[in-house]
């Protein structure tokens, strides 16, 4: 199971180093990417390894797609190539699992109407034009999509990812 992350900076740190650290500790391989290759920093100040680039990640080498939020997704979503790799892995049925602001990515990349999801509240009006069966809830599982709204949310979020990549 390799798992891929596409952030920028002003990430929201918990969105992403918890699922991080988790994944790591199952032994799963994880891939941070962004607009370029190097540090970027979460709101918090938090740093991570953004070890590729967008335009060097092949999503066929990656098993699932994880989206955290905070402010990196407004950035992230007006790549083309975060765009196609997402589109990818919703091609291909692989599980995308996105909280926060992550969905935005979704949004952009035309892939939730009809879709069960959820995300922070200041995203849901965008989510719903977008065509999603917007729920406030902790966390929607809708196939291989899996949703949360917010850092309070990461234990209910977390324990469907890993239901979901056990399988």
């Amino acid at each position: 199971m390799r798992i891929l992350a596409l952030s920028a900076d002003n990430f929201e740190d918990s969105e992403l180093l918890v699922p991080y650290y988790r994944f790591l500790e199952e032994g799963y391989p994880v891939e941070i990417a962004s607009i370029r290759q190097g540090t970027i920093t979460g709101k918090h100040g938090y740093e991570v390894n953004a070890g590729k680039s967008l335009g060097e990640i092949d999503p066929a080498d990656f098993d699932m797609l994880l989206l955290p939020g905070g402010k990196a997704p407004e950035t992230i979503r007006k790549e083309q190539r975060a765009i196609e790799i997402a589109r990818h892995f919703f091609a291909a049925g692989k599980p995308v699992a996105a909280i926060c602001h992550g969905p935005q990515i979704l949004i952009s990349a035309g892939l939730l109407r009809g879709r069960h999801a959820t995300c922070y509240k200041s995203v849901a009006q965008e989510m719903k034009a977008a065509g999603a069966l917007y729920a406030d809830k902790e966390v929607v599982v809708d196939s291989n999509l899996i949703t949360s709204r917010q850092p309070s949310d990461i234990p209910a979020f977390m324990r469907e990812i890993m239901k979901k990549i056990r399988k």
